[in-house]
C-alpha cells in the first residue's frame, strides 16, 4: 500500500515542541511513517513528572489503536496512576535499522527511525474501553493471542492501569545511509560500512 493510499496519510502539524534544535533535515511530520515506527517498536519510553515533582522515564509496552497510543502501567507505579486523571507526558519509540561504522570515531552512527509524542495522557476508566485495549495489547504480541489466554481477574484488573495518549503532536526523526567521511579520511586504511540490525521474534505461542 502506498502512502497516498494509506488511511493515515498526511502530516502532523509542526509545533514548537516538535521542532528540533539540530539535525532538522532528519525530522519530518509524516503520519504514516510515524505510525509504522510505533507499530514496529516493541516498547516505548514515557517521560513524566511524578507526584513528588521529580522527573522520570519508564519503559513500557504499548499499542496504537487508530490515532491513540495506549500504554500499560500499574496503579502502584511511580507515575501515581492510582490517583491521577490527566497529566503531561512525552513518549518516544525507536527502531534501530543499522550500525554505521566510519573511518573516524566522530562519524560512527546508527541508522534509525525515532518518534516523539507530546500530549496530555488520560487514564482509561471506561470498562468496555479497558477491555478492548487490553485485548489489543495482548494481540499485539501475537495475532489471536487473547483467545489463547485467560482474561484478567477482577484483582488483576484493579492492579492494572491504561494510559490513553492522543497522537496529535508528533514528529519522526530518521537517519539512513552510509557513513559520512571527512575528505582527509578517505584514504585511511580503515574499513567502513553498515551492519544491518533487526529485532527477531523466534517463536509465537
Amino acid at each position: 500500500m502506498s502512502t497516498l493510499e494509506c488511511p493515515y496519510s498526511g502530516q502532523f502539524a509542526q509545533t514548537e515542541r516538535t521542532t528540533p534544535n539540530r539535525s532538522r533535515e532528519r525530522v519530518t511530520y509524516e503520519r504514516a511513517a510515524s505510525y509504522q515506527v510505533l507499530d514496529e517498536a516493541l516498547y516505548c519510553d514515557v517521560a513524566f513528572v511524578g507526584p513528588d515533582g521529580a522527573p522520570r522515564v519508564l519503559p513500557t509496552f504499548h499499542v496504537r489503536v487508530g490515532d491513540t497510543l495506549f500504554l500499560h502501567g500499574s496503579t502502584g507505579s511511580s507515575m501515581g496512576l492510582g490517583g491521577r486523571e490527566e497529566f503531561p507526558v512525552s513518549v518516544t519509540a525507536t527502531v534501530v535499522d543499522g550500525l554505521v561504522y566510519a573511518k573516524s570515531w566522530f562519524h560512527h552512527s546508527m541508522n534509525y527511525r525515532s518518534v516523539v509524542v507530546h500530549a496530555n495522557a488520560r487514564l482509561v476508566a471506561d470498562a468496555d474501553e479497558r477491555w478492548s485495549v487490553f485485548k489489543a495489547l495482548i494481540n499485539r504480541m501475537a495475532e489471536g493471542r487473547s483467545e489463547r489466554s485467560r482474561e484478567a481477574s477482577p484483582k488483576e484488573n484493579a492492579m492494572s492501569a491504561l494510559l490513553a495518549i492522543p497522537l496529535e503532536e508528533v514528529s519522526i526523526k530518521q537517519r539512513q545511509g552510509p557513513s559520512v567521511e571527512e575528505p582527509d579520511d578517505e584514504d585511511l586504511p580503515f574499513e567502513n560500512g553498515v551492519a544491518d540490525v533487526a529485532t527477531v521474534v523466534t517463536g509465537r505461542l
